[in-house]
């Protein structure tokens, strides 16, 4: 039973390993195809509706739940995949759990992606979005904002806009191995470069090239780790103990600390990056606990 369990989780590994991370498929439009085709098999289920909507040119969905279930409050998710892939199909596989486990609605958008469409494309696309919700009839305080990966640093990087431009902020931010420091200085990098089974230092030297390619990469708004956190609302993180983006989320809660935000990690042992998406109890756990920590701060 024990060889049959950890042989289903190799399995599993080497399809997140593909899907995931462009470490073994260096194709950008084939790995966006294989990343969509996932989300369709992994996302789809009959308790979830799905409404597509098209805001100012940008492609987003409505994720919610086919039951009666909250509207006072809205989840807006920024998708990961290093701002090259990635997709509001390819996240269902963690919209569709994020409107499951909170009821509530999950607003996803597709940002443009590099290297076609380098930084600040995908920041003001998430402002424009922000902007809609807004026009909807949202409040900053109504808004959760939630985020994995590179999505992580968008979501970051929205609120640090926001912040810079005296507006209101979200009533919360929920990120999953958010990435947010694009120097790669974090000790991770060398410390987990054997033990990650989804990311490497040349995948991600990959997407920092497209996205950022020229540009001063402690700019808060590109490695938000170097930011200034003060007046943030409450932050949850999660990370993956063997993934090299260890040390992103380690000292983005020592900044957070430092700032006076009101912030809790969790750090799961034996996970990869982003195990949220992956149909293992770890990331059914996880997924509770996102629900919990927006459940307090809606309160």
């Amino acid at each position: 039973m024990e060889e049959k369990s950890s042989k289903r989780n190799q399995n599993l590994m080497q399809l997140i390993r593909r899907v995931h991370g462009l470490v073994e498929n260096p194709d950008l439009e084939k790995h966006r195809q294989s990343q969509n085709h996932l989300g369709s098999i992994l996302g789809n289920t009959r308790d979830i509706n799905y409404r597509e909507i098209d805001i100012d040119g940008t492609y987003a969905e409505w994720v919610s739940v086919n039951r009666v279930h909250m509207k006072k409050y809205v989840i807006l998710h920024c998708h990961g995949g290093g701002y090259s892939t990635g997709s509001s199909l390819y996240a269902r596989t963690l919209t569709s759990k994020l409107a499951a486990s909170t009821s509530m609605d999950v607003l996803c958008f597709d940002y443009r992606l590099a290297p076609e469409h380098p930084y600040p494309a995908a920041t003001e696309d998430a402002m424009k979005v922000w902007n809609y919700l807004m026009l909807l009839g949202y409040g900053a305080r109504d808004i959760i904002l939630t985020g994995d990966s590179a999505g992580g640093n968008l979501a970051l990087a929205l609120t640090l806009k926001l912040k810079e431009e005296g507006r209101l902020l979200p009533r919360g931010i929920v990120l999953m191995s958010p990435w947010t420091d694009l120097t790669s200085s974090g000790e991770s990098f060398t410390e987990k470069a054997e033990v990650d089974p989804v990311l490497n230092s040349d995948y991600i030297n990959r997407m920092i090239q497209a996205y950022a390619d020229g540009q001063d990469l402690k700019n808060p708004m590109i490695s938000p780790l170097f930011g200034d956190f003060r007046g943030f609302p409450p932050v949850y993180i999660q990370v993956g103990e063997n993934e090299i983006l260890l040390s992103d989320s380690l000292r983005l809660h020592r900044a957070f600390v430092k700032a006076n935000v009101s912030v809790k990690l969790d750090t799961y042992r034996g996970m990869w990056h982003v195990f949220q998406m992956s149909p293992v109890k770890a990331a059914r756990e996880a997924m509770d606990k996102n629900a919990e920590f927006i459940y307090d701060i809606c309160r």
